[in-house]
């Protein structure tokens, strides 16, 4: 059986494979952009791996084989590149979790999607999980990037539950808000675990058991 959320990770698979030929570029250009991408590969595993202050400008400059002067060129601070990195994973996220989206449903599909999508970037997950723990400390250079990523994803979900809400459709007891910093905190907690130990769960299948105990809605 193809659920629904099966179908929006493929669409986004397929539409950006299809964007980036359309869209590529040509010459000297097209090889600088294919350094930067390369760059930002790397800078993600790195900063999976390491953290963003222990995660070395040197080893990704390695990785792609190039100097690390020649990272600079592309991305001028360790700041400004780790920026980059969390801007192409919210690009992603965005296409499979539409924060404009006013159809909870859609929007509570979207986020079981992300959940298996995740499960096959585990390096985005870890980069998530290290950089947001990491993040906790104000003088972090993500640390605004995570207060306005959990503001945004929180009205997000609250929309979310706000309109099944007004169709009748969540659970006796349910409110918008628990039901909104709940799911955020369930998102959370599975990657942890599923990155501690991948065969115990299946992130997805998790979350859409838990959204049933809030809805009644078909997801």
């Amino acid at each position: 059986m193809v659920r629904q959320g099966d179908r929006v990770t493929d669409d986004v698979r397929s539409t950006s494979a299809g964007s980036a030929q359309k869209r590529r570029p040509r010459g000297s250009y097209a090889k600088s952009v294919d350094t930067q991408e390369a760059i930002l590969d790397a800078a993600l595993g790195v900063f999976a791996q390491n953290g963003f202050r222990s995660g070395s400008l040197r080893e990704i400059a390695q990785r792609v084989g190039i100097s690390e002067a020649g990272l600079l060129h592309h991305f001028e601070s360790k700041a400004r590149l780790l920026a980059a990195v969390l801007d192409r994973r919210d690009e992603l996220a965005r296409a499979i979790v539409p924060s404009t989206s006013e159809d909870g449903v859609k929007t509570l599909r979207g986020l079981i999607a992300l959940a298996r999508f995740n499960a096959s970037e585990p390096a985005v997950v870890e980069l998530f999980c290290t950089l947001s723990a990491e993040a906790t400390s104000a003088a972090h250079p993500a640390h605004a990037y995570f207060i306005r990523r959990y503001e945004t994803v929180r009205a997000t979900v609250f929309a979310a539950f706000s309109d099944l809400e007004g169709r009748g459709l969540l659970r006796s007891g349910v409110t918008p808000d628990g039901a909104s910093r709940a799911t955020i905190a369930i998102m959370d907690g599975l990657q942890i675990q599923w990155l501690l130990d991948r065969g115990l769960m299946d992130m997805a299948e998790d979350l859409h058991t838990f959204l049933g105990t809030l809805t009644s809605a078909d997801l």
